[in-house]
């Protein structure tokens, strides 16, 4: 192998001397952009403002607008020349990782294909690397040596493969080679796969396997459904493939126009360096809770701790179930399409406490329209009926005595203001003062002209809970085992919350929906992809909210139905209704099924905690079987967390306690934290640190860590059949190390598993 080294390191050493030649070309053109810009900051100097005339006032304008235009042009040449500096920087430090040689189709010229992070060439076409989202990269992972066909704008191509090569560089030496007949070759995966974990997620881009491929380079489908293992790579591979959706549609599309729904904001900022190191500006990313709160700043919302540990009976679980489904999403629909014939709630418009429009009278203009209006059409006009009330009362308040008083009152600077730069010129004392007078009601009524536009006068608190009212009216509850007495008790816990500010889940997402089927609003059409991860715990009823609420994205859904910890057993259905909310024709459903987070040993005790789980399959990678612990007492579990820690950080591998809530994170913290260095993740606006970290098992929702100690996996904290994802969710975090605590007795969950897959700590 002495000579592939030899000539691949003689290429490498050619590539990284141009890049560096390119590095220097770039300081130069940055010197110039700054110079540029330096001229036209001083060009704002000799701009001179001339406001006498309007010949002048159109010079200046002009003026100004093409300094603004000069400005903008030299800040776009400096965020290219720095947008280019940030990618000659990367490739310095690791140039690529692949090469492929190619044949194509007719063609008697082989040509060796090197694949790097972002596209590098010394002259025009002449590529010394290619972007590893080229189309004709797809064959790195899709395919093995020999006859392959590969899509690229121009339709699909046909070509031979040759050679696949893969590469480790580092401090600008060749380190290792691998020539495979694989797509990606299993030495490389396994070294990727035996790294430490570390506080943010790591790209992919030299491991991508087949099935991660199809997820990544999809365009066609409007509904791309992964259901993915634990750690089967389905995070890494969407977010490859966000930057290969901003790659690919480069002038078309931008990162603002694409939207991320994450399961916390830890998760959030895990995952937020990916799309940087691939040279992208990092989408939008959000928790579906912030998405509510914004659009729903009065109420306090359901915390994700509040949604974890609610604990409702059994009545109330029927409710909260049936107010997620597609069925109550129908209802609703009906509902608000009824309040085109009557039962709108809308409150009166006060003018200095008194009722200047009354709600009967709003009402009666609501219902003024014909049958053909619909909500929104019908909203629209009754705001523009009602502004023209309030333009009418103007004349009549400018005579009220409140307003003389307030004339009166006016000092010089108040006056001055009211008069404005202009100087007038009235005929009499009368016109000055009605001049006056309109301009104090205009101002105080401005509020009321606010509120009548941001539609304040629809009382949509009154208007759900009249909704929530006449459901028995509208479906069968007893199809879904609900008494009319148990969901009007429902009702009044519903209203007794929001009359202390405060909305539970289950009626959020269907409140947000009610106001927006009021005001007729068409979503948010701007937003092109949207991405939803941990897909088993959002209801159908959310999912149809967020499909209406973003009308014109394509839909990319990933989450693992063995880790339904939310909504449990409604997760197994999930396929069902999205195939309601979308065209089966324009959907795509993927399963990942093997996993590379965890070792054999760890993801073989896993899939044993579950019972008629999703299909996972374990990739070859050897460690140490898990260890189960069953104590005497808790102070037993502390010490035997200590020396574990220890031994962890013996082996350079940092820990994860994980509990099933925050209670019992803070109690294991404060045995704890004396003994050793450790954080308590309390909140999920918290960020990840390195070393030891305490954290509530909701919280750990897609992280990953070098080793877990779950914490009391006793009979006494884990002992419904409901909560086997949730144990299996806590045990493949975990890379290298399992090891389970429990004090006295083990959970039954856990109790039957084959003692041949793990050890008796």
């Amino acid at each position: 192998m002495t000579e592939p080294y030899e000539s691949e390191q003689r290429r490498l050493d050619h590539v990284l001397e141009k890049i560096q030649d390119a590095k220097v070309a770039n300081e130069l053109e940055r010197g110039h952009a700054d110079q540029k810009k330096a001229e036209v900051d001083a060009g704002w100097q000799d701009v001179r403002y001339k406001s006498s005339t309007y010949s002048g006032l159109f010079e200046t304008a002009m003026s100004v607008r093409q300094q603004q235009q000069m400005l903008e042009q030299r800040e776009a040449e400096m965020n290219s020349v720095d947008h280019q500096a940030e990618v000659l920087e990367r490739l310095r430090e690791r140039p690529y990782f692949a090469r492929i040689d190619v044949q194509d189709a007719g063609s008697s010229v082989t040509e060796p294909i090197y694949i790097g992070l972002a596209s590098f060439s010394d002259k025009p076409d002449h590529f010394l690397i290619y972007d590893w989202r080229a189309p004709i990269s797809s064959i790195y992972y899709d395919d093995g040596v020999g006859e392959v066909d590969y899509e690229t704008p121009d339709g699909t191509q046909h070509a031979t493969v040759h050679l696949k090569r893969q590469f480790q560089i580092e401090n600008d030496k060749i380190v290792t080679i691998f020539d495979t007949d694989e797509a990606v070759g299993d030495q490389m995966l396994l070294d990727a796969l035996s790294g430490e974990s570390t506080t943010k997620m790591q790209s992919i881009v030299t491991t991508i396997q087949r099935e991660q491929n199809k997820i990544i380079r999809n365009t066609s489908a409007d509904l791309l459904f992964v259901q993915g293992a634990a750690g089967s790579g389905k995070t890494s591979a969407v977010l490859q493939r966000v930057a290969y959706l901003l790659y690919r549609y480069r002038g078309q599309l931008t990162s603002g126009q694409v939207v991320m729904f994450s399961p916390n904001q830890l998760f959030n900022d895990y995952i937020d360096q990916v799309l940087p190191e691939l040279g992208e500006q990092n989408m939008v990313q959000m928790t579906y809770y912030q998405y509510a709160s914004r659009r729903l700043p009065r109420f306090e919302i359901e915390t994700l701790q509040e949604r974890f540990e609610a604990q409702p009976g059994p009545k109330e679980k029927q409710i909260i179930d049936f107010k997620g489904t597609l069925d109550y999403f129908d209802v609703m629909q009906a509902y608000a399409k009824s309040l085109n014939q009557s039962d709108i709630q809308v409150r009166p418009i006060k003018f200095h406490g008194e009722e200047l429009i009354s709600t009967d009278r709003i009402k009666e203009i609501y219902y003024s329209f014909n049958e053909n209006y619909n909500l929104g059409n019908r909203l629209f006009a009754t705001k523009e009926r009602l502004l023209k009330i309030l333009q009418s009362q103007v004349r009549k308040e400018m005579q009220s005595d409140w307003v003389d008083e307030r004339i009166e009152n006016l000092s010089k600077e108040e006056y001055d203001s009211m008069m404005g730069d202009e100087e007038k010129d009235f005929k009499s004392d009368q016109e000055e003062h009605n001049y006056v007078a309109k301009k104090i009601v205009t101002d105080e009524m401005a509020p009321l002209v606010k509120g009548i536009n941001r539609n304040r006068f629809i009382n949509i608190n009154r208007q759900f809970v009249h909704f929530l009212e006449q459901v028995p009216q509208l479906v069968d509850l007893a199809k879904y085992g609900i008494e009319e007495a148990d969901w009007q008790e429902g009702v009044k816990r519903t209203v007794n919350g929001m009359k202390e500010g405060r909305l539970n889940l289950a009626d959020m997402t269907p409140f947000m929906l009610l106001f927006d089927l009021i005001k007729g609003a068409h979503g948010e059409r701007d937003i092109r992809f949207l991405f939803i991860d941990e897909i088993q715990d959002y209801t159908p009823f959310q999912l149809a909210f967020l499909k209406h609420s973003f009308p014109k994205a394509r839909f990319t859904m990933l989450g693992d139905l063995n880790q339904a910890i939310f909504t449990k057993e409604n997760a197994t259905s999930l396929q069902d209704d999205l195939s309601h909310l979308f065209d089966p024709e324009k959907s795509e459903y993927i399963e990942l099924t093997d996993t590379y987070r965890s070792t054999q040993q760890i993801t073989d005790y896993a899939k044993a905690i579950l019972i008629d789980g999703a299909t996972i399959n374990a990739f070859e990678r050897e460690g140490s079987k898990p260890t189960v612990a069953v104590l005497p007492s808790e102070q037993a579990m502390v010490d035997y967390a200590i020396q574990q820690v220890a031994d962890n950080h013996a082996l350079h591998e940092t820990t994860a306690i994980i509990t099933k809530t925050l209670a019992e994170a803070e109690r294991a913290y404060a045995q704890l934290r004396d003994a050793m260095d450790v954080t308590i993740i309390r909140t999920e606006n918290q960020r990840l640190v390195p070393g030891t970290i305490i954290v509530p098992a909701y919280l750990a929702k897609g992280l990953e860590f070098d080793a877990v100690i779950m914490w009391d996996a006793s009979e006494a904290v884990y002992h419904e059949d409901d909560e086997r994802q949730l144990v299996y969710t806590i045990a493949s975090r975990a890379m290298h190390q399992l090891t389970i605590l429990a004090n006295q007795t083990l959970s039954p969950l856990l109790r039957d598993i084959d003692q041949d897959l793990y050890i008796e700590g």
